[in-house]
């Protein structure tokens, strides 16, 4: 294999400690939001976002002021938005049944999905106001029917961001308050005394809110980890440089530690590319952020090969994977270790980002390896049920679950099914005898 590193990033030792220091901080924030409650929310917010209002969830008439600031041209276009994710999210609800079948004569298995019933959305917005999270979070929990919907966001620059209120509420949550980074998501999931908190924990966010998710699953469930973004661009000759830098530079504005990656079998199109990136940033008006992201975390890959490409990415499981090739749907069809793949030059992660209707909360740091992103499934929860309708069906079953007891030495299991052979069998079939 010859896979040739034209740009590196930062190495994973560095990348480690990085990653210590902000668990660090995560755990001695969330330790001091469970035992101050609202007094180290109210701090924090203070601290991190110099914002500390009467109350941090927003009333019906803040919300409603805060959506007349919005111009009609954005509400329209959050409202087309919006309808893309319903109409996709729901079609993947309408895909999941409920189901039940008889397994065996008199034996009924089934399952149904529920969802969950109550959930808090991130919605980052402190640096850019992310209105398009609240479709993918809010409104997708909507259409899964959760009961309860939260949200929390932080201010923009000193006050609730109207546009991102206005989608939040468009897109159907119940709750709505103005808090940010590590204090919104702990009080979200462990409460405070004007919170009450949720089963479950959505949304993208920073390292500090991914970190602090990590560490609140198991006291609640969490969608993924999806922590700084990530995108990689897979080229080949039929594309040219100002594609690949535009898509590689379009994510890695997001924050200073977004990994951008080019993998391309063509060393001409990888030395183009730097150029094209290095013309960019002399005009880019996020050039600060997405220099040092590049700068840290960007990387240029050159193989020989499509097969070779296919390894590497499947290994470096990036979040977003935009595929620019002669054969597309050869990746579509092998690539099994990312967030969601962007196909051709005609669609980019902007897309997905903010309008097709795909959900953008989705896999880093590897996770894409055992998980998809965000949808309407991750709200539902599969829950199996059992019934028996028969004499015989009780007793059959129940002279197979006593022996299988009594190999693994549960005699207190075996003894639940005795009393079923003995109470439901027929007595003129001796004991065991339907599963001999």
């Amino acid at each position: 294999m010859s896979v040739t590193h034209l740009k590196h990033g930062k190495n994973e030792e560095a990348r480690s400690e990085d990653d210590a220091q902000v668990r660090a901080t995560v755990e001695g924030i969330l330790k001091d939001i469970e035992t101050r409650g609202d007094a180290a929310v109210r701090d924090l917010s203070e601290k991190f976002d110099k914002y500390s209002p009467a109350s941090f969830r927003l009333s019906d008439s803040e919300v409603e002021a805060l959506m007349n600031r919005v111009s009609t041209r954005d509400m329209e276009d959050i409202k087309f938005a919006q309808a893309q994710v319903r109409n996709f999210a729901q079609a993947q609800r309408d895909s999941m049944r409920d189901i039940e079948i008889e397994t065996l004569p008199g034996v009924i298995l089934g399952h149904r999905n529920i969802p969950v019933q109550s959930v808090g959305c991130y919605v980052p917005g402190g640096k850019f106001p992310m209105v398009a999270s609240a479709h993918m979070s809010v409104a997708t929990a909507s259409v899964a029917k959760v009961p309860r919907i939260i949200a929390a966001t932080p201010p923009f620059k000193g006050e609730p961001n109207p546009a991102v209120i206005a989608a939040i509420k468009l897109g159907g949550a119940h709750e709505i308050y103005v808090m940010g980074g590590i204090q919104a998501v702990g009080a979200m999931a462990i409460g405070t005394e004007t919170v009450e908190p949720v089963h479950m924990l959505v949304g993208p966010g920073n390292a500090f809110v991914a970190e602090a998710k990590r560490q609140l699953f198991g006291r609640v469930g969490i969608d993924l980890f999806a922590g700084p973004t990530e995108t990689m661009v897979i080229a080949d000759e039929t594309v040219d440089a100002e594609l690949c830098a535009t898509d590689l530079l379009g994510q890695a504005e997001h924050g200073y530690n977004s990994p951008a990656v080019l993998l391309t079998t063509s060393r001409r199109l990888a030395m183009a590319t730097m150029e094209e990136i290095e013309r960019l940033l002399a005009i880019l008006p996020t050039a600060e952020t997405a220099r040092k992201s590049w700068e840290d975390y960007g990387e240029v890959i050159v193989c020989d090969s499509h097969e070779e490409m296919l390894d590497v990415a499947n290994d470096i499981a990036s979040e977003h994977v935009q595929v620019m090739t002669d054969r597309d749907d050869w990746y579509l069809e092998n690539m099994h270790s990312y967030g969601a793949l962007f196909l051709g030059a005609r669609t980019n992660v902007a897309n997905g980002d903010k309008v097709i209707g795909t959900n953008h909360t989705l896999p880093t740091k590897k996770a894409g390896r055992y998980t998809g992103g965000l949808w309407v499934g991750k709200f539902l929860k599969t829950h199996s049920y059992q019934r028996i309708l028969t004499d015989e069906a009780a007793a059959m079953i129940g002279a197979y679950g006593s022996r299988l007891c009594i190999l693994e030495g549960f005699v207190g299991h075996a003894e639940q099914c005795n009393v079923r052979v003995r109470r439901y069998g027929r007595r003129n079939v001796p004991y065991g005898a339907a599963a001999e």
